[in-house]
């Protein structure tokens, strides 16, 4: 009969790392800042059960796994009921992606705005991610970043406020296949554990790596592993970018068991001792025995740790643009003789900038068990230490319109996460305007725009939210699509004021005296549409204003500031006009008959020319009545009287070849 074990205590957190040659189970606590390990264990897949970290058998890991939890659990006499674990980092998926969006020019860009088109941008990247993976729906987008934005085509740092045509964003975003997630649940469970936290691989080392307060330097991490080589870049206080190499300590035992005829576990031997032996002795596969030294040996891999090398330098100068300040190299295959020093090569770096990080250097721990020694345990560690300040959920659950959905827990959640893993189509968040039609007003295309749409409405537990808004566990999401805009309803008199008036001399004079729609009179309640041909009748031109008037065009030139108008020019409502006389122009070319000027004298009265006879020696302005047809006992405005462009008197004294203007104004 087995002996009961006690429950764990509560202070006490148990990280598992499942990787692809060995199993490490770490029993810590914290206190303080310090991490504590109270025990330890690791066991090696006696068979390849995991390729790339990637489960294949799921029943011999979770043989292993129980066998580690067995060793723990029997010498500290308490049943493990949780574990932390972490998914490979090779399983991330990385897409590019960019989407332009038509934008109403009239409006000033918001944040809803940019937060829509990123939406759109990461559901175009899952697009793309279809082209390679034939299981879209299987993978989590665990993270994006934006590369840029562009305003009519141009980069712009921030968008918001500003306004345009075309708004287009370009980002990177990252995926995680759900078969990761699912095969370590299952051996979890298998092991009679339940899962308490699940972060990335690479976050986990970096945590202990490379903590926060040294990601101001540019610094690199390559977890050098068996089957791939994972990468993370710090820089600006952050962690900018992850990446993977196919390539790895895999490579190095499948060369040394083609090169000595050694099966893989054989081969996996002889590449351990190599990191701690100066002499080797073995026997191939057809009973013959080798002695040989790790200098002759690692001649026979020096090319095969160079293109390692090398393709990790690629990769890392493709991702961070330009060489890192230093490296840290964690995982067994860092290990190898002469691994750093080629890696620096490759990189353009000093070898003292490309260092292996060991469980020893962080001093941030503690034992009460065996110390832990070498760079393979770096990422153990790490998860144990992440468990820690991420006590929250893995996963959590929330509804978006009563559908229930789960998230990767391992980052700030938002609305716009949620709605991109239930599919949400991102435009239907942006209002339109409604449909634009065109009228023509006298001659003049003129567009009338629809009106504004409705915003999308996103609520959070009933409270009014954004997409940028945190979400948490048992959330309930409920988004209203944003409703299109009207066809604008717009009244005549919006387009044509019946009341349009201009200022001529001081004086008001409206312009439109009436107004037809296809032909027909029609007033300003009448509602527009498409295609309507608006005339108006008055006022339209310099040569209209002059005729209205009675001004000669010939003798007058209108102007407008100080800008001349010809008699077909157009005139602007509300605008400011006068009018100014021709210099050096006769009226009609006729010229000024030769006369007596002592008994009579001629004057140009509305363009006509005009003998006056003199029956005293001066003739004032108000004699010329005597001498034209104008009716001044029937007023028809007020009397406008000019000499020569000049407003007159009726005691002006006239002379010979003066210009007189005489007409009622309204």
């Amino acid at each position: 009969m087995s002996k009961r074990l006690n429950p764990m205590p509560k202070n006490l957190m148990f990280a598992l790392d499942i990787g692809t040659r060995s199993v490490v189970g770490i029993l810590s606590r914290k206190v303080g800042d310090k991490y504590v390990v109270v025990d330890h264990e690791m066991m090696a897949h006696p068979d390849r059960a995991m390729f790339d970290g990637q489960i294949h058998d799921i029943g011999k890991v979770t043989e292993v796994v129980k066998s580690v939890v067995g060793k723990i659990e029997s010498r500290n006499g308490f049943k493990l009921e949780q574990a932390a674990i972490a998914a490979a980092g090779r399983s991330l998926k990385t897409e590019r992606a960019k989407v332009d969006l038509e934008i109403d020019v009239t409006k000033e860009i918001e944040k809803t705005l940019t937060d829509s088109v990123d939406m759109q941008a990461i559901q175009m990247a899952q697009k793309n991610l279809s082209t390679t993976v034939s299981t879209l729906s299987e993978y989590y987008c665990v993270g994006y970043s934006v590369v840029a934005y562009y305003l009519d085509q141009s980069m712009i740092l921030n968008p918001i406020g500003h306004r345009g045509n075309t708004l287009s964003v370009e980002i990177i975003a990252t995926f995680l296949p759900h078969i990761v997630v699912d095969s370590l649940y299952s051996v979890v469970h298998k092991a009679g554990l339940e899962v308490m936290n699940l972060t990335l691989e690479p976050i986990a080392a970096i945590n202990v790596a490379i903590p926060k307060n040294l990601r101001l330097l540019n610094l690199a991490l390559v977890d050098v592993g068996a089957g791939t080589s994972d990468i993370a870049i710090s820089s600006g206080g952050s962690v900018i970018s992850y990446g993977m190499v196919s390539l790895a300590g895999d490579e190095i035992t499948e060369k040394l068991a083609q090169t000595y005829l050694l099966d893989f576990n054989m081969a996996e031997a002889l590449k351990i001792e190599l990191m701690n032996k100066e002499q080797h002795e073995f026997v191939d596969i057809l009973g013959l025995k080798h002695s040989l030294s790790t200098s002759e040996i690692m001649k026979e891999i020096e090319l095969t740790i160079r293109g390692i090398t090398k393709e990790i330098a690629d990769n890392m100068l493709e991702l961070n643009k330009k060489a890192p300040s230093a490296v840290f190299c964690i995982g067994g295959g860092s290990q190898i003789p002469n691994f750093t020093e080629n890696l620096a090569e490759a990189l353009g770096l000093s070898k003292e900038r490309v260092v292996i990080k060991s469980v020893d250097q962080l001093d941030i721990l503690s034992f009460e068990t065996s110390p832990l020694h070498g760079p393979e345990f770096i990422t153990p560690i790490g998860i144990g230490v992440t468990a820690f300040e991420e006590r929250d959920q893995d996963f959590i659950q929330v509804n978006v319109n009563e559908t229930a959905i789960r998230l990767f827990n391992t980052k700030p959640l938002h609305v716009s996460d949620a709605l991109i893993l239930t599919g949400y189509n991102a435009r239907s968040l942006i209002s339109e305007r409604g449909e634009s039609y065109s009228v023509l007003i006298d001659g003049t295309e003129k567009i009338i725009r629809g009106d504004y749409g409705e915003p999308a409405k996103i609520l959070v537990n009933g409270a009014l939210s954004a997409l940028d808004t945190r979400i948490n566990h048992k959330d309930q999401v409920v988004v209203i699509p944003a409703v299109k805009g009207g066809k604008r309803k717009i009244h005549l008199r919006e387009v044509v004021n019946p009341g349009s008036s201009i200022y001529l001399e001081g004086q008001e004079i409206r312009c439109v005296e009436a107004i037809s729609v296809n032909g027909t009179h029609k007033t300003g309640d009448y509602i527009l549409s498409e295609n309507d041909v608006i005339e108006t009748i008055g006022v339209k031109t310099a040569k209209d204003l002059f005729k209205l008037v009675e001004l000669d065009s010939n003798q007058f030139t209108l102007f407008n500031g100080e800008t001349p108008l010809d008699e077909e020019d157009s005139i602007r409502f509300g605008e400011k006009y006068h009018y100014r006389k021709k210099m050096h122009q006769s009226v009609k070319s006729e010229p000024i008959l030769q006369i007596d000027e002592d008994e009579n004298l001629q004057v140009i009265i509305n363009g006509e020319p005009i003998i006056i006879t003199k029956k005293t020696s001066e003739v004032v302005f108000v004699d010329v009545f005597n001498h034209i047809d104008f009716d001044l006992t029937k007023p028809r405005g007020i009397l406008n009287l000019k000499l020569n462009g000049e407003r007159a008197k009726y005691t002006d004294l006239l002379k010979h070849g003066d210009i007189i203007d005489i007409h009622w104004k309204n």
